[in-house]
């Protein structure tokens, strides 16, 4: 009687188990591979996102300091003696671009910044000889405070410019800013720019892994301000100095990469990736970095009649 009862229970024999294994096993596989297809689209959009994130956040800054340029204030009639207009020094026309005071200079293909001063930073060597990176571009506008009764009126320089930067064998640049302030005090009738001031900084660097940033000028026709005698765009010290009070509008590019590797496979020369310019630099790479760029158009609200 216990022999049949025995006999009568249920079990799994080798080969069920063995089967049972395999399938469990091609499920994990599928589901791991699943998992990593997913993780890797979600990494790559997410690195994507990152660099059009930090892309806007430059070009934000930009667009205000773009707009601010050429922008003087006038106190009018007060009680406080102070001058009624600014009595700041003008530096422009035949003056070196260090020293101008001219709302807008664009410097093509220009690394580093030369603020005349000690502690300036000095244009520098790209990494590779055919590497057109990057443009510069100083922007000048004026301020005011009636509480700095030494100096009311203030004059600001900013500059937006590029430097090489490396991390072991990974090579790529930087955008710096640099905020300089004119130093004039009532009763001078010279100044100079100066890094010496409370709101004034020299050389921070804003964001990493940029592939290129690119100016470009026009006037109120829409028609690309480029002297080819010159071979520039307007600047105080050449014949293209005349056209400084014709920008109205500036093409910005800024182009950045991505920090670590996104392509799985490197591109081929017979079909490589692209980087699109606004003028003659469009470029073609092969490894496996993503390049996204963000254009814009900003007018100048301050250049021209007027100003």
């Amino acid at each position: 009687m216990k022999k049949n009862r025995i006999n009568n229970i249920a079990g799994l024999t080798l080969i069920e188990i063995l089967i049972g294994v395999v399938i469990s096993t091609m499920m994990m596989a599928a589901m791991y591979t699943t998992y990593n297809v997913v993780n890797n689209s979600y990494s790559q959009v997410s690195d994507k996102a990152k660099i059009s994130r930090a892309g806007r956040d430059i070009i934000g800054m930009l667009m205000r300091d773009i707009r601010m340029a050429g922008f003087h204030y006038d106190f009018g009639t007060n009680a406080l003696d102070i001058s009624t207009t600014s009595y700041l020094q003008y530096v422009g026309y035949d003056s070196s671009i260090e020293e101008s005071h001219d709302p807008i200079i664009v410097l093509e293909e220009t690394l580093g910044y030369n603020s005349g001063e000690e502690d300036g930073f000095i244009g520098t060597d790209r990494h590779y000889d055919s590497d057109p990176c990057c443009d510069r571009i100083h922007i000048v506008y004026g301020d005011f405070n009636q509480n700095n009764l030494e100096q009311p009126y203030k004059k600001y320089k900013i500059t937006y410019y590029a430097l090489p930067r490396e991390e072991g064998d990974d090579k790529y640049y930087g955008v710096y800013k640099t905020k300089h302030s004119w130093i004039q005090v009532v009763g001078d009738t010279t100044g100079e720019w100066s890094s010496d001031c409370s709101e004034c900084y020299n050389g921070e660097l804003i964001r990493d892994h940029l592939y290129d940033m690119e100016f470009i000028v026009f006037d109120r026709e829409g028609r690309k301000l480029y002297n080819t005698t010159s071979n520039s765009y307007p600047r105080p010290d050449n014949a293209s100095r005349k056209d400084l009070y014709n920008i109205r509008a500036i093409d910005v590019r800024l182009t950045f990469r991505s920090k670590k590797e996104f392509f799985r496979n490197e591109a081929t020369t017979e079909k490589p990736r692209f980087v699109k310019a606004l003028g003659n630099r469009s470029r073609i790479f092969t490894d496996k970095y993503l390049r996204d760029s963000i254009v814009v158009t900003v007018h100048t609200r301050n250049v021209g009649e007027g100003y």
